[in-house]
Order: structure tokens, then C-alpha cells, then sequence
């Protein structure tokens, strides 16, 4: 992903999808909320190269953040409040952070409702890095998806928390390349539906109980990409 992303339609992934796996379109507490995968974003180092997972974290929180500032008072009542970044971890240390009394969880990204933030296992990131930058984006705006639904009223919040923040992934970096603050390429599409399929299906992290299967998390995130915010809310308040 690069800034000012060129928008390319995000029906795309779900054709993508079937590519990678033949499969069709499905379906809080104070602990930590875990995670997303996606593309690369915001502006390239003048003179060109591959960005570093460190660049193309702090471009996708950049990204996913500024959408989701500019938009608020559009969508939702009240102030937007950033949650927390508190960054990078390593799971595997023994002094990893907290959320509430849990330590965070080894080679995992989440959001923590107690402490208000979104942190990231930076072994979990670079391992993703390699497929593509878009896993980078797609991890970020997934987890600011569960922060942005712990700012909503409670039936604004889908009882399928995980693809709700799939969607709503979806819908803030498709919707900073609409404001030209992200740039998202074909390649770039087709790294999302991999990065959304192994986190679904080929991790020991995600539970498809929970997070849904690859078909059910690209339908969601396409569907927040396509059509926005308001198509990830509960179907009784659009």
C-alpha cells in the first residue's frame, strides 16, 4: 500500500477469494480483542523502495486514525476519541504487557478495552510482512475496528464482533483511499484476500468460531470497503 491509494473496486476480493480457496460469503469484555490483515498505504519515502514493517505500521495507523477523525462527526454522535497506541510487544518476553490481569497473547495483535489501546506481537507482523504490506494495514484496521466498537452504543455492535471489525476494517482503508490519504493497487487486493484467508484459516491465533471462516471475513471486509460504515451496523439501525 502507498498514499493516495487508486481505488479498485473491492467486490474484487471476493472473486480473489475464490482463486484461494473455492469458498462463498457467510456470516466485550476487559480482555484483549485479536486480529485483521491487509495491504500497504501511506506515502512512500521520497526516492522510492520497499517501506520497512516499522514504516508500514506507522503509515497504516497514521491512515486508519486520520479516516476515522475525519469521519466521526459524520457517522456517530459525540467526539472521537484515538485510542491508545501502545505498539509493538513481544509476546514470548516476560514482561509482557497487560490488558486488565491477562498478559497479552504471544504472536497476536489486539485491542484492549481495559487500557483503552491496540498493540501488536512485532513477530506476528513480520511474519505477515513477508507475504505483503497489506497484512500490516489490514491487522491495524481491524483492531481499531474493535476500539471503534467499544466507542459505539451497544446496538450499533454486531453480535459478530470479529466480522464487524472486518467490515469496518474494510470501510476505513477503502474509504482513506477515497479521501486520496491512501493509494491501493490490484496487487494490493489480492494481498488482502491472502492475508484476510491465512488469518482465518492457517493460523494458530484466530479461531473461525469466532472470526469466521476466509469466505466470511472477505465477504465482511468487502462489504465495509464497498459500501462504508453504515453497512457494517446491525441491520435494524441502518
Amino acid at each position: 500500500m502507498a498514499a493516495r491509494w487508486y481505488v479498485t473496486t473491492p467486490t474484487v476480493l471476493v472473486a480473489v477469494l475464490a482463486l484461494l480457496t473455492g469458498c462463498g460469503s457467510g456470516g466485550g469484555d476487559g480482555g484483549p480483542r485479536s486480529p485483521g490483515g491487509t495491504t500497504s498505504a501511506v506515502s512512500p519515502p521520497p526516492g522510492g523502495g520497499d517501506d520497512t514493517v516499522e514504516e508500514d505500521i506507522e503509515a497504516a495507523v497514521r491512515a486508519t486514525d486520520g479516516y476515522w477523525s475525519e469521519h466521526w462527526t459524520e457517522l456517530f454522535t459525540g467526539e472521537y476519541r484515538s485510542p491508545r497506541v501502545s505498539g509493538a510487544y513481544d509476546g514470548a518476553a516476560s514482561d509482557v504487557p497487560l490488558c486488565g490481569e491477562e498478559r497479552l497473547p504471544d504472536n497476536n495483535a489486539v485491542y484492549c478495552p481495559a487500557g483503552d489501546y491496540v498493540a501488536w506481537d512485532m513477530d506476528l507482523m513480520r511474519q505477515g510482512h513477508r507475504m505483503g504490506d497489506a497484512w500490516v494495514y489490514l491487522v491495524i484496521s481491524h483492531e481499531w475496528g474493535h476500539a471503534i466498537q467499544s466507542r459505539l452504543h451497544e446496538e450499533l455492535v454486531s453480535l459478530a464482533g470479529e466480522l464487524q471489525a472486518d467490515c469496518l476494517a474494510g470501510a476505513a482503508l477503502f474509504g482513506a483511499a477515497r479521501d486520496g490519504t491512501l493509494r491501493i493497487e490490484e496487487g494490493d487486493t489480492r494481498e488482502l484476500a491472502q492475508a484476510l484467508a491465512a488469518l482465518a484459516d492457517e493460523t494458530p491465533w484466530t479461531d473461525t468460531a469466532d472470526h469466521g471462516d476466509a469466505s466470511e471475513r472477505i465477504a465482511s471486509f468487502s462489504q465495509g470497503a464497498e459500501s462504508g460504515v453504515r453497512a457494517c451496523l446491525p441491520d435494524a439501525v441502518r
